[in-house]
């Protein structure tokens, strides 16, 4: 196993909410990465953005991993979820909110 894959395990299970995607959370570089952010704001929960732009291998190693080629790619109490048309379709179902709650212990 590489350094990659275990400095990923390590992100993931320090942040309950993960977001891997183009850009930061306050310089966002891709539209999506964009949705995703507003997506988790509107909950007001913490969540963290890792910007893979700068990390190829990363971003290669996290392909790999979630078997899904693209990014935003979401994280939730360790459990990968994909993207935001994922995400979309949980919020419609109401299965977002009392994940996070479970989540964050409340």
């Amino acid at each position: 196993m590489s350094s990659i894959d275990d400095e990923i395990k390590e992100e993931i299970a320090q942040n309950k909410v993960l977001i891997y995607g183009k850009g930061t959370k306050t310089a966002p570089q891709c539209g999506f990465t964009v949705e995703t952010i507003q997506f988790f704001e509107k909950y007001g929960y913490p969540f963290e953005v890792v910007n893979v732009l700068d990390n190829m291998g990363k971003r290669e190693a996290l392909s790999k991993m979630t078997n899904w080629p693209t990014l935003p790619k979401v994280f939730i109490d360790g459990k990968f979820y994909g993207d935001t048309d994922i995400l979309d379709e949980m919020e419609a179902k109401g299965e977002v909110e009392p994940l996070l709650k479970a989540t964050f212990g409340e």
